[in-house]
């Protein structure tokens, strides 16, 4: 998984590092890649690359824009999560913490440990009102890694976090989107939301045997419930 964009961290009363309109800079991203790849070039080329999403996936335009179509849920209390599940694709993982590299990256879970993602937690949590962040690889050296099916999962599907106030936070995929290194919408996958959010990020946008993977899939979705 690539670092994704530099972020601007701005402290809010509650003493955390929050997601907000305007704290998300559109600045240089960081091209050192946790995983470039390393699979797939040892493996030759009869190895299948991780699913990218279709443009089927992507935010619905006109009415309802990027809002989806179950309605979303009261938010919960502040409580960190400890285990992520989207039983569509497979995933069943648990949840470091993610912090900020000295550079302004958002950091990613170590590459040895293909089984775990991460949260960025100095910002939302998950299923508090905002936008919270999950990243994990698609792959390491050795194989697919936790996120390698991500590009898979399609609008409507569920996502659980499991948090570490015994509840379970149940989220409703709204669109999954795929975006260039390049061209990575910081505002749209890091901004402030009103209703309780979560953004799912790993490595994708096709992948070259030189730079390794191109880009980032980003899963979008939205509280729907919880237990």
């Amino acid at each position: 998984m690539h670092r994704v964009r530099r972020v601007r961290r701005v402290r809010h009363g509650s003493g955390r590092v929050a997601g907000r309109p305007g704290d998300t800079v559109i600045a240089s991203v960081s091209t050192l890649a946790l995983c470039c790849g390393l699979w797939l070039l040892h493996a030759g080329t009869g190895t299948s690359a991780p699913p990218q999403p279709s443009a089927a996936q992507a935010h619905s335009a006109g009415p309802g824009h990027g809002v989806g179509q179950v309605p979303a849920s009261a938010a919960l209390p502040p409580s960190p999560p400890d285990r992520i599940r989207i039983p569509s694709i497979g995933v069943d993982a648990p949840l470091t913490g993610l912090g900020l590299t000295d550079t302004g990256s958002l950091d990613a879970p170590p590459p040895e440990r293909p089984d775990l993602a991460g949260w960025y937690e100095a910002g939302t949590t998950p299923g508090e009102s905002g936008t919270a962040v999950v990243a994990g690889h698609v792959d390491n050296a050795e194989g697919p890694a936790v996120f390698y099916s991500l590009g898979a999962l399609r609008k409507g599907g569920t996502v659980e976090v499991d948090r570490r106030d015994g509840g379970t936070a149940v989220f409703t995929v709204h669109a999954v989107e795929v975006y260039d290194a390049r061209d990575f919408p910081d505002e749209k996958v890091y901004g402030a939301a009103v209703r309780p959010e979560l953004r799912i990020i790993t490595c994708g946008g096709g992948y070259s045997r030189t730079t390794g993977y191109r880009g980032n899939v980003v899963v979008y979705a939205h509280l729907t419930g919880s237990r």
